[in-house]
C-alpha cells in the first residue's frame, strides 16, 4: 500500500495556498513537502501541524492507495501489482 497526498495539493489549491505558505503557516519544514511531493512517509506529528494550520482532518490531505508492491513473475522481471 502506498500514501497519495492529492487531497492535500487539490485542499491548497482551493484555499489559494503555496508550499511555501504552507510551510509558513504549519511550522514545518520545506524538506516535508518536497517528501510529500514524492508521495514519502512524513511523522504524524508533520500531519498534525498542517491538519491544525489548515483546520481540517488527516482523511482530508492523505488517502492509502493500494498498489506501489512489486512482484516477480516466471522470467525474473519485476511488475507492480
Amino acid at each position: 500500500m502506498a500514501v497519495s497526498y492529492k487531497k492535500l495539493w487539490k485542499l491548497l489549491i482551493d484555499k489559494d495556498m503555496k508550499k511555501k505558505d504552507l510551510c509558513a503557516k504549519a511550522g514545518i519544514s520545506p524538506a516535508s513537502v518536497t517528501k510529500m511531493g514524492r508521495n514519502g512517509h512524513v511523522s504524524t506529528e508533520i500531519l498534525l501541524k498542517i491538519c491544525t494550520a489548515l483546520n481540517c482532518s488527516v482523511e482530508d490531505i492523505i488517502e492509502i492507495v493500494p498498489g506501489n508492491r512489486k512482484s516477480q513473475n516466471e522470467a525474473g522481471d519485476t511488475k507492480d501489482v
